[in-house]
């Protein structure tokens, strides 16, 4: 019972994470441009207070992650792999959330109007290389829980 309860959250949080970001990227975003001639207090209302929600599923995704590892009896090398490589991208994909966050978030609210188109492909470049690392690691950890 445990196992199954750890799995459906460790798998919801991870949806959840993957759904929000791809629901920005391929629906809030592009209706914003072209529905609002100046989108920019669109995603700064947006973008208010998610980073401490972000930080919170990061945080539930770690400590389920602890606890189908500990609760794995015999596990495989494939899925020690697996794990294995799925940890490092969370982490990757944690370490470009808090740059986008901490360093990215700030330049972009105190640039100058002419400099907002690049700050906005910037985002967009990392916002994809985010979603491939978080839906990577959601397929590896499906794959090594049906191996497990």
């Amino acid at each position: 019972m445990t196992d199954a309860l750890l799995v459906t959250v460790h798998a919801g949080t991870a949806a959840v994470w993957l759904g929000a970001m791809l629901y920005s990227l391929l629906v809030v975003q592009p209706r914003a441009v072209a529905a609002l001639d100046d989108p920019e207090p669109l995603y700064v209302a947006l973008a208010a207070g998610a980073r401490w929600k972000v930080i919170a599923m990061v945080a539930v995704l770690a400590a389920s992650g602890a606890g189908l590892i500990l609760a794995e009896d015999d596990p495989s090398s494939a899925w020690v792999v697996l794990v294995a490589i799925k940890t490092v991208l969370l982490i990757a994909a944690l370490s470009l959330f808090a740059h986008v966050s901490w360093r990215m978030w700030p330049a972009r609210l105190f640039a100058l109007p002419d400099e907002l188109p690049a700050h906005r492909r910037r985002f967009r470049i990392v916002a994809l290389a985010l979603t491939v690392l978080v839906s990577t690691a959601f397929v590896l950890g499906t794959v090594a829980q049906s191996l497990g």
